[in-house]
């Protein structure tokens, strides 16, 4: 612990299940944040902990073969994790940080045995460094959509492309999603295809919306208006609300005469601080957006019951609203 703490690097050259034993062991020895006196404190101390906790057990690393095999007594098989997240390999040896390994050998389980979705028929297989959809009270509120058949599908944001997906296959015509992250796309393709939809299904790499209009734009976006520490933050992390102002300003120019907009957000934001009970409806107002009819549900996720997890006060408290909205500007009429 006192060498990664000064910013050594050290190479593990033992036992497999020692390895995940020792940053076990180290990741207890980590200090808890202290007591907060507010949601707002409790979340930054949280996050502050958790940069931490990665920076410093990703400092035990670990050796790969020109083959990706493990290079440790007991190893596991990572060659195919490895493969799916960095291609075919290029140099003779590999050196990685043993806590992105295992979350990589994690998400290779996920895309293996397929993850089950409610109202989906089939499974989802995510990659790895795509948002993994277990929270399935968006998922819900979405499926109570009843005009659905024959419609065209913008998904923004589409992760493994799920709410396309459910959509499709409640009779929407055609969806075209779009994703910034390129496993993002490369994951929601795949998944059209393994569930037979990738006739009726088109994604793209791109911030915000594909070109044209629909009659359903759905969007999930990322919940949380704070700077992204990574990548895969992305999927929560929305700094100063870009993702979601950038939504709401094009929506109306991106749906057809009596189109409607599907945004699903958590309300997390709102009891954590970071953004104000009005916001939103301030926004709606600003962009010429009105709210045809709202549905909202608790949240059911884990941390939402884990008295243990410092931000249970917020947590236990989480809705999740389905908001329908329409243009109301004469530039979408």
């Amino acid at each position: 612990m006192r060498r990664v703490r000064r910013g050594e690097h050290l190479l593990y050259t033992g036992d497999f299940h020692n390895a995940k034993q020792l940053l076990a062991a180290m990741g207890r020895r980590l200090s808890s944040p202290p007591a907060a006196r507010s949601p707002l404190e409790a979340f930054r101390a949280e996050r502050r902990a958790r940069q931490l906790e990665h920076e410093t057990l990703s400092r035990i690393v670990v050796s790969l073969d020109r083959s990706y095999r493990l290079e440790l007594k007991r190893a596991p098989d990572v060659a195919e994790a490895c493969r799916w997240v960095w291609g075919e390999p290029d140099a003779d040896s590999t050196v990685v940080s043993l806590k992105t390994l295992l979350g990589m050998l994690g998400a290779a389980e996920w895309r293996r045995k397929g993850l089950s979705v409610p109202g989906l028929e089939g499974k989802l297989h995510p990659h790895y460094g795509v948002y993994l959809p277990t929270r399935t009270d968006y998922i819900e509120l979405l499926l109570s959509v009843t005009e659905v058949r024959g419609k065209t599908v913008f998904d923004v944001g589409t992760g493994t492309g799920v709410l396309s997906f459910l959509l499709l296959q409640r009779g929407a015509n055609s969806a075209t999603a779009t994703d910034c992250d390129e496993r993002a796309v490369a994951c929601a393709r795949e998944n059209a295809e393994r569930l037979g939809l990738s006739k009726r299904f088109k994604v793209l790499q791109g911030d915000l919306f594909p070109p044209g209009k629909a009659d359903l734009v759905v969007s999930n976006p990322p919940w949380l208006p704070e700077p992204p520490k990574n990548r895969v933050d992305r999927a929560v992390f929305d700094e100063d609300n870009r993702f979601l102002r950038g939504f709401l300003e094009g929506l109306a120019e991106h749906l057809t005469p009596g189109g409607q907009g599907l945004l699903l957000l958590s309300d997390l934001a709102v009891l954590l601080g970071l953004r104000s009970a009005d916001w939103l409806d301030q926004e709606l107002a600003r962009t010429g957006l009105a709210v045809k009819w709202k549905q909202s549900t608790p949240a059911r996720h884990s941390k939402a019951k884990d008295r243990s997890d410092p931000l249970h006060a917020a947590r236990s408290r989480e809705i999740t609203t389905l908001y329908c909205l329409s243009a109301t500007s004469t530039e979408a009429r």
